[in-house]
Order: structure tokens, then C-alpha cells, then sequence
């Protein structure tokens, strides 16, 4: 990094949440190779600026680089963040890809398109993870996101499931979360403060498209911010929840204790 670039702050509650989702999932560890998954937005933004401080205060070591997935669409620039990320010491890559050609065929008009371009994203990151060894990939979502999830399969999906802080991929490496015990708003605080240029929705392909907007969870954010004016600890507690999950209690027949079962 040179010498006349800004460094970029971040807050000690960011980083103890992470250095300590770190130290119970052992996300990261000795000899490391990480790819970050990153989207110029706050929470991607936020992601490297933590791993690029836990390589220089960690007792161990580890690699890491940032990748972000170029669509192939028209007017699509990150000029911005390839000069930041240089001024910043961080290895970034921008990988082409032509999703967005495929998704002329592969998406009707007025259909939805969130799945889509998720599953083709990620699958542009695990191409890359895999071609350049790389041991684990790194995604940006944070607690807000796996609240939000866990009712969204609770009300649309008739499934309880949310996001794992660690995953292990059917091709080998972990895909990885160590912002998964951060706040949104933290994130969105961190950008704020450091006055990033953060990329949003409107690099999303389907911008550029006739399609369904995501009502589903800006309608369960909208009700969890409702909860939490009602509960400020809601997000403290149903985090505890997710680590103390009695799947006896439930109606899964083969999750039933049946030696408790009297006849």
C-alpha cells in the first residue's frame, strides 16, 4: 500500500464479532487460500477490508484475493473498485463471464431472476476457486441476511433451514461466512464512515430486464425491522436460537426420540 492512501477504518465491533465467528467455526486457518466473492457492495467491501486485517494480526497465515464476476452486460464498469482495491493492497480480479448472454435464453419475461444470476454468480466463483486452488471461498452475507432467509423458507417454503457459517462444496473447497454474526447496519456504517463508492442493485443484469422484483424479502425485512422496534434484542436472540435448536420438538417423524416415545 503506498504510503499517501487513505487506510480504511473499520469498527472493533466488526472485527471482534468476526474474530470470534473466526475462532468457532474455524473458518480460516494455517495456509488458507481464500477467494473472496467481491460485489463492490458494503458487505463485500466490508468482507476484504476484515480479511486484509486478520492476515496482518492473525497468528497464522493465510492468502487471499478478491474476484468479481463481470456479466457481460452493457455499461457494466468497476473501474472504481480495481483502482481501490490496488490503493489498498488487496489482489482483485474481474472475471468475464457471459451470464448475462445466457440469461437472454435462459429467463422469461416477468419471471423471476434472483435464483438465477445467484446460482450462475456462484457458479462463475467456484470455476475460478477451482482453477486457481484456491481452499475456501468467502461471501459477504451477514446476520441480517440469515434471519431473513430462515423466515423466508419458513413462510414460502414450509422449510426451516438458514445460511451456514461454513459449507463444504461438492467440488472440495468450504464456501465461507465470516460476517455471518454482523449486523447490516454495521456494515452500512462502515461504508458510511470511509465514504466508499459502493456498487447496488442497479449493477443487477435483471435491471435490464422485464422482470419480478424480490418482494419476498424486502417484505420480511420490512417485517423484521417492525419486530425489533418492538424488541431491540430480536436479532440477539434468535442468533442464540440458531445454536440451540431442539429437533425433537418438531413434527420431523424421523427426527422423533422414539426410545422417549411411551406406548
Amino acid at each position: 500500500m503506498r504510503s499517501d492512501t487513505k487506510r480504511v477504518n473499520l469498527s472493533k465491533k466488526i472485527l471482534k464479532i468476526t474474530g470470534k465467528t473466526n475462532a468457532q467455526f474455524r473458518l480460516i486457518g494455517e495456509g488458507d487460500k481464500v477467494l473472496v466473492g467481491l460485489s463492490g457492495g458494503k458487505d463485500s467491501l466490508a468482507l476484504v477490508h476484515t480479511l486484509k486485517y486478520i492476515q496482518r494480526h492473525a497468528p497464522f497465515d493465510f492468502e487471499f484475493e478478491a474476484c468479481t464476476v463481470h456479466y457481460g452486460m452493457p455499461g457494466e464498469d468497476y473501474t472504481y473498485l480495481k483502482k481501490h482495491c490496488e490503493e489498498q493492497g488487496i489482489h482483485h480480479t474481474v472475471y468475464e463471464t457471459g451470464i448475462f448472454d445466457i440469461s437472454q435464453d435462459a429467463i422469461r419475461e416477468n419471471s423471476s431472476f434472483c435464483s438465477f444470476f445467484s446460482r450462475m454468480r456462484r457458479g462463475a466463483l467456484y470455476t475460478y476457486a477451482q482453477k486457481g486452488g484456491f481452499t475456501k471461498i468467502a461471501l459477504g452475507h451477514h446476520l441480517d441476511d440469515a434471519v431473513e432467509s430462515f423466515f423466508m423458507n419458513m413462510f414460502y417454503n414450509g422449510t426451516m433451514r438458514s445460511m451456514a457459517p461454513i459449507y463444504k462444496t461438492d467440488r472440495g473447497f468450504h464456501v465461507i461466512r465470516p460476517l455471518i454474526q454482523v449486523r447490516e447496519r454495521q456494515l452500512r456504517a462502515f461504508a458510511d464512515e470511509n465514504n466508499l463508492h459502493t456498487i447496488g442493485d442497479e449493477s443487477c443484469p435483471a435491471m435490464m430486464k422485464n422482470v419480478k422484483l424480490p418482494h419476498a424479502r424486502e417484505k420480511t425485512k420490512q417485517w423484521l425491522a417492525e419486530m425489533e422496534r418492538g424488541h431491540e434484542n430480536i436479532f440477539k436472540m434468535i442468533n442464540a436460537s440458531f445454536r440451540h435448536i431442539h429437533e425433537d420438538t418438531f413434527f420431523d417423524p424421523d427426527r422423533w426420540k422414539r426410545d422417549d416415545i411411551i406406548d
